[in-house]
């Protein structure tokens, strides 16, 4: 277990705003069009809700629905894409990079990871005429983006606007900390540099590209390498304490606040009945609606599962046809209220995206992590490190290994009591309702200065 985690340190405390502020301030939340960050927004949209304040949610075309199904006001970014790029872009994006995950993270640099970089600056440009004219009718008191790319027409309205560190821990750098998607641990700290290296001289072109596009727009470039700064407001980071890292330079705990978990709400679970192994442990498999594409690795997993003892629970997105042959002590869906879902199970096998990670301590559930490209290989690391789980190579593996690691998860009897621990502390610390509480101290600034309060508009926008 890693002992370099930091020792609790209490926050500051919030700057705050008069009774009764909340109700009707208008916070425009933006994630980026992945169900991770969109469903962590989620979460904090709920507490800002319970506040009294009028959470909207700003989202990609194609994206729009999810928001709605939680009963809030959607308002579509219309950057002129086709039907087909709207629907499946990022599906498709993954479907094509899929050779290259089998690849270890340092040569995904090259054929994943610069890519992707390419693809997000080009939302970024698209976005920006769209956004602008946006804002200016919405006129939140505040905006909240959950992204890894900074939008200048954010930064350039006057709003104050707040950034939330939903991938790991490591998308922050420091000396202590390891590179962000590199999946080195402290104990291979003589690699950093090559990796970073790497990865700098590789994105060096598409960092040049973004930073023309900022200074189009009138912001200043950023340092190398990074594609989103600091706001200046306000920083949330989902780095649960029993993963966190300690760090050499410690974040100034006014403008970053660290989110002890930030789980939504979703209604009750009701597991299905099993023919087979009805009484023995539950088992949730997801690898979220990207990584469900890996239709070929799910088979094998299934192969495996029908002969164990326990129960598995599988989410296989919108691939559900393509299984026909499913053992009986396995049940397969599309959809699955995950939170809901994991504080049922005895284990969750992900991809190490930090949501499902954080998901998973918040609970008390051991993680055996099976990633596949992003922070996913950082936190499979950190994992082992911190004695919260597992990693299992994506592809790699044999029948027996992913046996063994399921049956030790589910047996270690001493990561319980340290997951059971983590688990207390997180739910106890109410992380979507400190979210929500900074964030309305954040608008407060704004209106107190300004004068400014929220403005009306209803219905989706495009514009």
């Amino acid at each position: 277990m890693d002992e370099t985690a930091p020792r609790a340190a209490p926050q500051p405390a919030t700057p705050a705003p008069p009774p009764g502020f909340g109700r009707g301030a208008r916070v425009a939340l933006f994630p980026e069009a992945s169900f991770g960050s969109a469903l962590n927004c989620v979460g904090i949209a709920q507490a800002l809700r319970a506040r009294g304040a009028d959470p909207v949610f700003i989202c990609h075309d194609g994206f729009n629905g999810v928001f709605a199904d939680y009963g809030f006001t959607e308002y579509v970014l219309d950057t002129g894409a086709s039907p087909a790029d709207r629907d499946g872009y990022w599906a498709s994006f993954i479907a094509r990079h899929q050779p290259h995950f089998r690849l270890s993270p340092l040569d995904q640099i090259e054929t994943y990871v610069a890519p992707a970089w390419d693809a997000i600056i080009d939302t970024a440009e698209a976005a920006e005429r769209p956004l602008e004219h946006l804002l200016d009718r919405l006129r939140p008191d505040a905006v909240v983006l959950d992204n890894v790319v900074m939008f200048p027409a954010i930064a350039r309205s006057g709003i104050p606007w707040v950034r939330v560190v939903s991938c790991a821990e490591t998308e922050l750098p420091d000396p202590e900390v390891p590179p962000h998607m590199s999946g080195l641990g402290l104990a291979e700290r003589d690699q950093w540099p090559a990796f970073a290296a790497r990865y700098a001289e590789t994105l060096a072109p598409l960092h040049r590209r973004y930073n023309r596009f900022r200074e189009s727009c009138g912001l200043a470039p950023l340092a190398a390498g990074q594609f989103l700064e600091a706001s200046p407001v306000l920083n949330l980071l989902l780095s649960p304490h029993a993963v966190r890292h300690r760090r050499r330079q410690p974040l100034d705990p006014l403008r970053f606040c660290y989110l002890d978990g930030c789980v939504r709400a979703e209604g009750p679970f009701v597991c299905p009945p099993f023919p087979r192994q009805a009484d023995r442990p539950l088992v949730f498999v997801s690898f979220g609606s990207l990584g469900a594409v890996d239709v070929d690795l799910i088979g094998r997993m299934l192969a495996v599962f029908a002969r164990l003892p326990c129960r598995f629970l599988v989410n296989v997105g919108a691939y559900l046809d393509r299984y026909d042959q499913v053992p009986d002590n396995v049940a397969i869906n599309g959809w699955l209220p995950q939170p809901s879902v994991v504080a049922e199970a005895d284990l969750f096998i992900h991809h190490g995206g930090n949501n499902s990670f954080c998901e998973a301590l918040y609970f008390g559930v051991p993680s055996l992590i099976m990633p596949f490209c992003w922070d996913g290989h950082d936190n499979a690391v950190r994992a082992e490190e911190t004695g919260t789980g597992a990693r299992l190579p994506r592809y790699s593996w044999r029948e027996d290994d992913l046996a063994s690691a399921i049956r030790h998860l589910i047996g270690d009897a001493a990561m319980k009591a340290r997951l059971s621990a983590a688990a207390r502390r997180m739910q106890a610390a109410d992380g979507t309702g400190v979210a929500a509480e900074r964030i309305l101290a954040a608008a407060h600034t704004r209106a107190r200065s300004s004068g400014a309060g929220a403005r009306s508009a209803s219905g989706p926008i495009r514009t």
